[in-house]
């Protein structure tokens, strides 16, 4: 009998499960990809809803977070899960305790204490119309973006400048995070490094759709094959090495170049990151041997 391995998804992401999410056909070609490899190694994948009860689980040894996107919707709850299951004995990937460092995007502090090259950010607790011309203003920018600290998918993202600044009514009643924006986004596009087990799998270039500065399918954003230089890679993976975490199981890094051409980090993603199949031919088989060398 196959080893069953849990891909934790959502009722969005999900396959017959009404109607789903925009970005839903990415669920479907990671679990594609990754079906295959898994069964030649004597592993099957389960797809599975984070939200189902815990018997549901009680023949599977290990679980990938998968496609659980709207974690951020609900953290208390999909961190409570993720703790139930580790205490149950099933191996959770990645573990609980990175989830609970990663789900704030406040991880870029200690990266940046750590040396790592990352955009310039304020901090804040919640923002309204005055506060982000006066983010432009710390800045001196004519454009920032405004994000959620808990967030994913560009979902609850803002983009403001000087000539089409927020209603005077609005705000982000939240704990969020405004930074200058980046030209180069747009016109270069983000760079995403893909590791499994700690090792380079496959880079990505990912390209707004005209008139868009997110990167993400939801808004029409594309991706392309990229093989990075030794220099950005190294530098890409010297954030790996500095994760307060031994080797996770996979690690997305998210980078976009500054104006004085450094790489800068936009997201260390090690909770339920798009894994970029159609960039990683051998993503499935690399996820594999991962975790088979965990089960045993």
């Amino acid at each position: 009998m196959p080893t069953r391995i849990g891909f934790l998804a959502c009722a969005d992401t999900m396959p017959g499960a009404g109607e789903r999410r925009g970005d839903a056909f990415e669920h479907d070609l990671v679990t594609a990809a990754l079906r295959p490899a898994f069964e030649k190694a004597g592993l099957e994948l389960v797809e599975i809803d984070w939200r189902a009860p815990l018997e549901d689980f009680a023949d599977i040894p290990l679980v990938l977070l998968g496609t659980a996107w709207d974690y951020q919707d609900y953290p208390e709850d999909f961190l409570a899960k993720l703790d139930q299951l580790d205490a149950a004995g099933i191996a959770v990937h990645n573990p609980p305790a990175i989830v609970h460092w990663n789900a704030d995007k406040g991880y870029l502090r200690e990266l940046a204490a750590k040396g790592a090259t990352t955009v310039p950010t304020l901090w804040q607790e919640s923002i309204d119309a005055n506060g982000v011309r006066d983010a432009m203003d710390h800045f001196d920018v004519d454009r920032v973006v405004v994000k959620r600290q808990v967030g994913a998918g560009g979902l609850g993202q803002f983009s403001f400048s000087r000539s089409n600044p927020p209603d005077a009514d609005w705000a982000m009643r939240r704990p969020c995070m405004v930074q200058p924006f980046l030209p180069s986004v747009v016109e270069e596009g983000e760079y995403t490094f893909f590791f499994i087990d700690g090792e380079f799998s496959h880079g990505v270039l990912k390209r707004a759709a005209e008139g868009e500065y997110r990167i993400q399918s939801l808004y029409g954003g594309y991706e392309s094959d990229y093989s990075p230089t030794r220099a950005d890679l190294a530098t890409a993976s010297t954030v790996v090495d500095n994760l307060p975490f031994d080797r996770p199981l996979y690690c997305r890094i998210d980078m976009a170049r500054l104006p004085d051409g450094k790489l800068a980090v936009m997201e260390a993603e090690m909770i339920e990151p798009y894994y970029y199949p159609e960039q990683g031919p051998e993503l499935g088989s690399r996820m594999a041997k991962a975790i088979l060398a965990r089960l045993s």
